[in-house]
């Protein structure tokens, strides 16, 4: 179906300030506002220039200049005889006059998050969605363990990865985050020992705090997982419980072999521990070689527990993830959660319900645009800040940077004194550990990276650069 705004719906929209100068920039503005706000959807036929420039008082000079700002910016499509309609632009082509994309808290370009912005499917699966809204209004709109749909997309996909999922296995959350926090209220013992690597995801070490549980850390080299140290530390610590990510570790981004996922629960099994694997980017390849089967492929007796979201390869708006175990075990903590949040929304649910069905595609985008945003800033990264070492991953989101130094708090503090906001090591670490890394998130557009790097490397009087060491490229 045609969808078309009229001249008068649009300048009823738009909102220009009297002293707005120049008048098309503004105007381009307002429109891209309504676009980004969803008050505007993608895919909207826009009036013809004149019908607009007559509705706004306005010459058609101004509204055409207008509409070739959005074009160029890439909030426009427009073809011959058929107009121009809304579109969202591809995530290369923003820069960091993207009022969306400073941080709330501090206004700094946020290199210490690694969320990428929305897939362009969004648009369509929220419209999907509000289409079959109504009918779930009939019902008390409580799905403790998820809503239907959604679950039996999550078990197909992992059906689809290799591992046999039934929907009475998943169980959905709001996000991976909540997952995490849910199965360490179930699992981890106040007092009790808790093996996680290290680095990993701060989040995942501060639900471990907040169990009071004690943190095991085993340290991730930087060729990846040694699998004697991991099995040392299991008998050692005598842990029941820990917290992995296999699938582009965050925040090194190593993808664990098959044979070390075989390695890894044969040793749980022995050492009687649970395992929860973090999949939140198990979806993020950059090299669509980089396969894996999930942990819970080479489990044979329900130890591993799998966890993963939405948030990476669609939107971490959405706040919707899931946990994948024995049905048993969904049912109990269906039970756990509803003491918190009773269930989740069921809007979300039914978008990534509809988002599922189109996951190739969501692969393909993500891999194109963080693909570009890797090269950049790698390349940018070699040229002013050659001293600092980092292997390029085949997914996920970030570089795991080894500084000339233990200078990473130094390093962040000058940066945001440059407008930057970075993660540093230690806040990946047990301790005050990895003074020597930071995070570098690849999931802003090229432009951005670039700018944010060239702003570190401007003049680094904050901390006092060391001896080089050899980059491991």
């Amino acid at each position: 179906m045609d969808r078309y705004l009229s001249a008068p719906q649009l300048a009823r929209l738009v909102r220009v300030p009297p002293d707005g100068r120049p008048y098309y920039r503004e105007l381009a503005e307002a429109v891209r506002g309504l676009i980004l706000d969803g008050r505007l959807a993608v895919g909207v036929r826009l009036p013809a220039e004149r019908h607009l420039a007559d509705a706004l008082g306005v010459s058609r000079t101004t509204v055409t200049a207008a509409y070739d700002r959005l074009r160029g910016r890439g909030y426009l499509e427009s073809r011959q005889g058929s107009g121009s309609r809304t579109a969202l632009p591809d995530p290369g082509a923003l820069g960091t006059d993207n009022p969306w994309l400073a941080s709330d808290e501090d206004g700094l370009l946020p290199l210490h998050a690694a969320a990428p912005p929305a897939t362009v499917l969004l648009g369509e699966a929220v419209e999907d969605a509000g289409r079959a809204y109504h009918r779930y209004a009939l019902g008390s709109g409580y799905h403790p363990a998820g809503l239907t749909p959604l679950r039996e997309a999550v078990a197909r996909r992992y059906g689809e990865r290799g591992l046999p999922t039934r929907p009475e296995q998943i169980l959905v959350t709001a996000g991976a985050q909540h997952a995490v926090h849910l199965l360490m209220s179930a699992f981890a013992e106040p007092g009790g020992p808790v093996l996680v690597e290290s680095p990993s995801y701060p989040h995942a070490i501060d639900a471990v705090r907040l169990r009071g549980a004690r943190l095991v850390p085993v340290g991730v080299q930087e060729d990846g997982w040694h699998l004697d140290l991991v099995s040392g530390a299991m008998r050692q610590s005598a842990a029941r419980l820990a917290y992995v990510i296999p699938d582009f570790q965050n925040p090194t981004g190593h993808l664990m072999s098959d044979d070390d996922r075989r390695a890894l629960v044969d040793a749980a099994r022995r050492h009687g521990v649970t395992l929860i694997a973090d999949e939140s980017w198990a979806e993020i390849a950059l090299d669509d070689t980089a396969r894996a089967a999930p942990l819970a492929a080479f489990d044979t007796d329900g130890r591993v527990i799998s966890v993963g979201s939405a948030s990476k390869l669609w939107w971490g708006g959405l706040r919707v993830g899931w946990i994948r175990a024995s049905a048993a075990t969904v049912r109990r903590l269906a039970g756990l959660r509803a003491a918190v949040d009773i269930a989740g929304g069921v809007f979300e649910q039914l978008v990534v319900a509809r988002l599922f069905e189109r996951i190739e595609e969501a692969r393909a985008e993500r891999r194109h645009a963080l693909g570009a945003s890797c090269a950049a800033l790698a390349a940018v990264l070699r040229e002013e800040l050659p001293a600092w070492a980092f292997r390029v991953p085949r997914g996920g989101g970030s570089l795991w940077v080894r500084l000339d130094g233990p200078v990473a708090d130094a390093v962040a503090g000058a940066a945001a004194a440059r407008g930057v906001r970075l993660a540093p090591g230690p806040w990946f670490g047990v301790d005050g550990t990895l003074a020597r890394y930071l995070r570098l998130p690849f999931t802003q557009p090229p432009a951005v990276l670039e700018e944010a790097v060239r702003r570190i490397a401007r003049d680094p009087a904050g901390y006092r650069p060391c001896e080089p060491l050899t980059p491991f490229l």
